[in-house]
């Protein structure tokens, strides 16, 4: 082995998402253990961030699911990998995992893929283009539920030749400290939201989709009221529409006609979304739908606030429940309402208490640093064998 092990991640776009965020702080972490760090993407807004002297950028149109330019991809890829002398290419999602695949193949690299998500398949086509991601020599789940909805659906891509095991995936628990949130930043925000400081805050953060459970936590919301009519209290939800603007009509109507519209405000985008969880009381992960891993749930822990989750998908195993947080039965917004309710009228001594063990669950089991560790290593256990 190489005095410096050379890794190419593929991503598609560099945004703010799990999978952009792990590979972001794995490019640096491999910099920092003597190793040549490369990225493989289409673009996107986190590369405004990537050291450039630390990672090296190389930009592709690797988001495009065109079978034609996937083929395309795979040529330029074999002449990167021979020309950088790279030993690893990791790719993290399905359409540059295919020519990450080829590329592999024709370099006779060694290949690692970390499967993010749930990808739907309705056909049998669709899972065929899914189990690329199940074709490497090393197999990456991010949580159990991952590795569980894997074996059972993939099983017959799955082999004894290939490495499959759970890596959970980590955040930048130095990022999400709240001890590292300045006060004015906080009032910045609230004046900017118009927010007044007698009003309790629930957070709901998460691009605008039917999955993660927006019309349910609205009907929440005006449950909430009715019962809880003297709170002052105002719901955030926080994220793009990413193009699907009906959708997010149908909020706003939603909102309007449950006569909320002085309780509840959408905000498109924020970058420092630690100051957003900072100023919230209780923070809400709705999904009606499995989270492969949840994220919001692990922010919100390590930022000391209380969160309250759907009881399926990843945030089953990142939530000590009714200790670091609390589960409700998915898609129920009675179910929802009275635990925010719940939440809502809890002492701030009580609130601290489930803060501090919040922070101190993620610290122990999903911080990035963990992350790195470990896919580092599986790194150079598949080099070696």
């Amino acid at each position: 082995m190489s005095s410096k092990i050379k890794i190419l991640q593929v991503i598609p776009k560099l945004g703010y998402g799990g999978a952009e965020t792990g590979c972001f702080d794995l490019a640096h972490y491999l910099h920092e253990h003597n190793c040549k760090s490369y990225i493989v993407t289409s673009g996107g807004p986190l590369l405004k961030y990537i050291n450039k002297k630390k990672v090296k950028i190389l930009r592709l149109p690797v988001q495009s699911k065109n079978p034609i330019l996937i083929f395309v991809n795979s040529i330029l890829l074999t002449l990167i990998i021979f020309f950088l002398n790279v030993d690893i290419v990791h790719a993290r999602s399905r359409a540059p995992a295919w020519s990450c695949l080829i590329a592999t193949k024709l370099t006779r690299r060694k290949f690692v893929t970390t499967f993010h998500g749930t990808y739907n398949f309705k056909s049998d086509l669709k899972k065929w283009y899914n189990s690329v991601m199940v074709r490497s020599d090393l197999i990456i789940a991010g949580s159990n539920f991952i590795f569980s909805h894997i074996k059972e659906n993939y099983s017959k891509y799955l082999s004894n030749k290939k490495k499959f095991l759970v890596i959970f995936r980590g955040i930048n628990t130095d990022y999400f400290n709240p001890k590292k949130i300045k006060e004015s930043d906080k009032n910045l925000l609230k004046k900017k939201w118009n927010i007044t400081d007698e009003k309790k805050i629930v957070l709901l953060p998460g691009r605008l989709t039917e999955w993660k459970g927006q019309e349910m936590f609205i009907e929440a919301i005006s449950l909430l009221k009715k019962n809880l009519s003297e709170l002052e209290f105002i719901a955030v939800i926080l994220g793009s529409d990413q193009g699907r603007k009906i959708y997010k009509k149908k909020l706003i109507r939603l909102v309007e006609q449950h006569r909320l519209s002085g309780n509840v405000i959408f905000v498109d985008h924020l970058e420092l979304m630690p100051i957003a969880y900072e100023i919230s009381t209780v923070v809400v992960s709705s999904s009606i739908e499995p989270e492969a891993f949840g994220r919001v749930s692990v922010e919100a822990q390590s930022m000391e606030k209380p969160i309250i989750a759907s009881n399926i998908g990843g945030s089953n195993e990142t939530i000590i429940n009714d200790k670091t947080g609390f589960l409700f039965e998915a898609g129920d917004s009675k179910n929802l309402s009275e635990k925010l309710k719940e939440v809502l009228n809890l002492s701030e001594l009580t609130l601290n208490g489930i803060g501090a063990e919040g922070r101190k669950n993620i610290i122990a089991k999903f911080n990035v640093e963990k992350m790195c560790n470990t896919t580092y290593s599986e790194y150079k256990k598949l080099i070696n064998a």
